[in-house]
């Protein structure tokens, strides 16, 4: 199992495997917080102002990459501000549906700021590519984009730019450390290949 204590169990049922342990990810974490600390770091003697264009806005795509974002800015050292937007283009199903929804938008302009869209993974592209698109249009001085995982040789990808990868990974329907399936497995500590028997599982029902 991968957990063994009867708790930690019960969250992680229908876990076929542990793909990125929790030491693993939080190294990797390190690595990309430095690198973005070089890309920010304000010149000796400057003082960025909160708000001010030089100072990196850490765009958290909701809700997957909550974890990541949470751990990479606790990371980076340079003053940062964060925002939120969601997106949506898979419900509950394990395949992207190709159509993009924004859940939640920006709550400030981002005119003349400098971007960086934190992903907890890239599937297809589609949905990175897309906000991406409508982001470039409010004016941002430059976007950086940071990912968790990307699949890699995904069938239908398309190309997008990326500046930052945790872990390249296999095309697996994977969970933990942020990502779920239909809700489930967000808080599981490490990233894991979730076992197919799930996808046949009865959704579990809620009562109001």
């Amino acid at each position: 199992m991968p957990e063994s204590s009867p708790s930690a169990q019960t969250r992680a049922h229908g876990v076929a495997s542990v793909l990125l342990d929790e030491a693993t990810i939080q190294g990797r974490i390190a690595e990309l917080a430095a690198e973005m600390d070089e890309w920010y770091r304000p010149a000796p003697g400057q003082h960025p102002v909160p708000g001010g264009g030089e100072v990196p806005l850490l765009v958290g795509v909701l809700t997957g990459a909550v974890t990541f974002l949470t751990d990479l800015m606790r990371a980076m050292t340079v003053p940062l501000e964060i925002e939120f937007m969601a997106v949506s283009s898979y419900g509950a199903s394990t395949q992207s549906s190709g159509v993009v929804r924004i859940l939640k938008d920006l709550n400030h302009e981002i005119s003349g700021r400098r971007i960086v869209v934190v992903e907890d993974i890239i599937d297809t592209g589609l949905t990175l590519q897309y906000l991406l698109d409508l982001l470039e249009r409010r004016a941002p001085a430059d976007i950086k984009v940071v990912a968790l995982l990307r699949k890699h040789d995904k069938p239908g990808a398309v190309p997008v730019s990326v500046d930052l990868v945790g872990f390249d990974i296999p095309d697996e329907f994977v969970v933990g450390y942020g990502l779920d399936y239909a809700g489930h497995y967000r808080n599981l500590p490490y990233v894991a290949i979730l076992n197919p028997a799930v996808f046949d599982e009865p959704s579990p029902t809620h009562e109001e």
